[in-house]
């Protein structure tokens, strides 16, 4: 098959009773269910009679014809770029890199090129899953810019829907590593709350009533009391944007140099302003999940980076 067709899809009679993105997945193999989920609703799909599906959820009428149309790739905006990559595991399908704080994962306002994503490009030469699009290929989940550590991106369609799932269903394994203020008590917990855009603040996060943003949990459990101060980690349930720095300061412990949400105490702004550490001290330390085509347990560390380890230096008591 090539790209920028149209292709007529028959749905077999015993899919009777199936949602039409689940039965075109069936009829058409070469195109990942996401992708024709994306294909119905920008109305690339007509259904018998020549009608119109935008509904990917619409039940189909087994045996009958379906016209997909496959548009040519818009033209990508990103660049490769030849940036140096930490890669923890690579094959066909996926690859796990140890991203450095100050990297943006995917180009946005103010970050045209020199992103994680440039770097993929580059790197994987064309082999990265279009499930993103243009803007964003092979990108499954993210992490801040000031935050570093673990992160896995796709090369497949079949890689980024099975990861997408284990992300959908928090069966994904993400532990960071994080130095807060304060030292926690109990040394133990677990924080939930719905973070929504903030209403003040558009390019923060904030907590919010039941109901009006997506729940999110955080368990964090101490891991070394340091002066006036602690290193903590904190294991995601669910993977919502600054979920852990909102988190841990609903608490009363932010994030160390953290530029949004953290008030550092007037000792601590002191050595952050002599170490001129001035990102979030938070390390995607380990990320396990199930290999979604070998079906393997997978699981990685990585080390927390010089900056947070001389930090957690000056700190100790």
């Amino acid at each position: 098959m090539t790209r920028g067709e149209s292709i007529i899809a028959t749905i077999a009679p015993d899919a009777a009773g199936w949602r039409l993105d689940r039965a075109l997945a069936a009829a058409l193999p070469t195109l990942s269910r996401e992708r024709l989920k994306a294909l119905i609703s920008t109305g690339q799909v007509l259904g018998p009679g020549g009608v119109l599906v935008r509904d990917p959820a619409a039940k189909v009428v087994p045996g009958a014809p379906y016209q997909v149309h496959v548009p040519a790739p818009a033209t990508a905006h990103n660049e490769p770029q030849d940036i140096r990559l930490e890669i923890v595991f690579e094959d066909d399908h996926l690859i796990v890199v140890d991203k450095p704080a100050g990297m943006v994962v995917h180009p946005a306002a103010g970050n045209a090129d020199g992103t994680l994503v440039n770097a993929l490009l580059h790197h994987c030469a064309g082999r990265l899953s279009g499930i993103g699009g243009v803007a964003r290929p092979g990108i499954v989940h993210r992490i801040d810019k000031g935050t570093s550590g673990l992160l896995v991106a796709a090369k497949t369609d079949v890689a980024h829907e099975g990861l997408s799932g284990q992300f959908a269903r928090h069966s994904i394994d993400r532990r960071y590593h994080a130095i807060v203020a304060g030292i926690p008590n109990p040394p133990s917990g677990s924080v939930d709350a719905p973070l929504a855009r903030s209403s003040a603040n558009r390019q923060k996060m904030a907590i919010v009533a039941e109901g009006r943003g997506k729940r999110a949990v955080t368990h964090y459990r101490l891991l070394t009391p340091l002066r006036d101060s602690a290193l903590v980690e904190c294991r995601l349930e669910t993977g919502r944007t600054h979920q852990v720095r909102v988190h841990m300061t609903s608490i009363g412990h932010p994030l160390l140099g953290d530029p949004a949400y953290g008030r550092p105490r007037p000792a601590h702004r002191e050595l952050l302003k002599g170490m001129n550490f001035t990102r979030q001290a938070l390390h995607a330390a380990e990320l396990g999940f199930l290999h979604p085509v070998s079906k393997e347990n997978l699981s990685f560390k990585s080390a927390v980076p010089s900056d947070m380890q001389e930090l957690f230096r000056a700190l100790t008591v």
